[in-house]
């Protein structure tokens, strides 16, 4: 990856603080600057403030008016150039409804997997490889 694509800015959607802390030590130790949200509130909020969300990684369940799902769709209709990765322990990819383009990943993931998948996406090269899970 070049500097340019690592400095992307990545938001993390994701109430539980320790896999929320987590997914951004592994961002960052990436090459990617992770901006933190608990809830699709707050992610709305953030990217509403910002011009320069790249890539939205969002859990499914979370407290707040939607869930990651419902997050994803809304991102994806109001800011469609932003890439969208949907991850969930509780649900899997047939009981979810993803927007064009999104990916999904089943926890627990491989974090080598999921930072292929972002890589990809961040430079306009698909999806990746991440579970084999794209949008249907």
């Amino acid at each position: 990856m070049t500097g340019d694509l690592k400095q992307a800015k990545i938001l993390v959607v994701e109430d539980e603080p320790l896999i929320r802390l987590g997914i951004v030590i592994m961002l960052e130790r990436s090459g990617f600057e992770a901006i933190e949200a608990d809830t699709a509130d707050e992610a709305i909020s953030i990217i509403e403030a910002r011009g320069d969300i790249r890539l939205v990684v969002t859990d499914v369940d979370m407290p707040g008016t939607m869930d990651g799902v419902k997050l994803a769709h809304y991102i994806r209709r109001k800011w469609p150039p932003i890439k969208l990765i949907v991850i969930s322990g509780k649900v899997g990819l047939s009981t979810i409804d993803l927007p064009p383009g999104a990916r999904f990943f089943s926890k627990p993931y491989e974090d080598a997997k999921l930072l292929h998948t972002i890589d990809r996406m961040i430079a306009g090269n698909g999806s990746g490889n991440g579970n084999g899970a794209g949008a249907h």
